[in-house]
């Protein structure tokens, strides 16, 4: 166990009265949950069933009026969309555990900012609509659209080409270490990985040594498992 993971499960947990509502097999609520299991932060999971469409019913677009997961409460602050939540967490608890944002050098966080927004514009997209192909739509029992996943792969690519390209001048996205840019990107590269969509990422070795060094964390292994971040609390 390298310093890093063990200063994470040597950091006890704090409370702050934080609720998560959210699907844990959801992509942006693995995001949330992985900033706070990051920041070694306590919260109350609430499970909103996707399958039987609770997120659209009255009882849940009372806290978001979208219909979509997740929703964080702070007290009286109700958030939704993840990376608004996250870089909320993230701000909020800037001196706590491990060190999303760079508020010291607004040349470092100019850049976190833009690959951000690449994540959500350029990347996202096209990952999610793979995911929602190659993984979500089989669970529902709908077939995948081969033609689709052709068409975003193709796409994927070009964004994984500039990738490679970048993680030759920095370790990670945006600097030299993990931010939530990095983070960002971790729902939907786990489920690709087990689609064949994996060997995009594979096929690249910078992008493919990220990868293993992103989903390799302690923090993202835990929102990863249900029975610790979400179930078993």
């Amino acid at each position: 166990m390298d310093d890093r993971n063990l200063v994470f499960n040597l950091m006890p947990k704090a409370d702050f009265g934080y609720k998560v509502h959210g699907d844990p097999f959801s992509t942006n609520t693995r995001r949330v949950l992985a900033v706070l299991i990051e920041k070694g932060l306590s919260y109350e999971p609430i499970t909103v069933d996707l399958k039987t469409g609770e997120h659209k019913r009255e009882s849940f677009l009372s806290h978001n009026p979208f219909g979509q997961v997740p929703v964080f409460e702070d007290g009286n602050i109700k958030l939704c969309e993840s990376r608004a939540i996250t870089q909320y967490i993230a701000y909020v608890h800037s001196s706590r555990g491990t060190q999303l944002l760079n508020l010291r050098s607004h040349k470092t966080m100019a850049k976190l900012t833009m690959w951000m927004e690449i994540e959500a514009h350029q990347f996202d997209p096209f990952a999610s609509v793979l995911t929602w192909e190659q993984v979500i739509k089989p669970i529902y029992g709908l077939e995948t659209d081969l033609a689709v996943v052709q068409e975003n792969e193709a796409g994927l690519e070009n964004v994984l080409n500039v990738y490679e390209k970048r993680l030759g001048e920095s370790k990670f996205l945006a600097c030299d270490t993990f931010t939530l840019v990095d983070l960002h990107h971790l729902p939907n590269i786990q489920y690709l990985l087990g689609t064949p969509t994996k060997r995009l990422f594979e096929n690249r070795p910078k992008v493919r040594t990220w990868v293993g060094d992103i989903t390799g964390r302690e923090a993202w292994k835990m929102a990863c498992d249900h029975d610790k971040s979400w179930f078993g609390k």
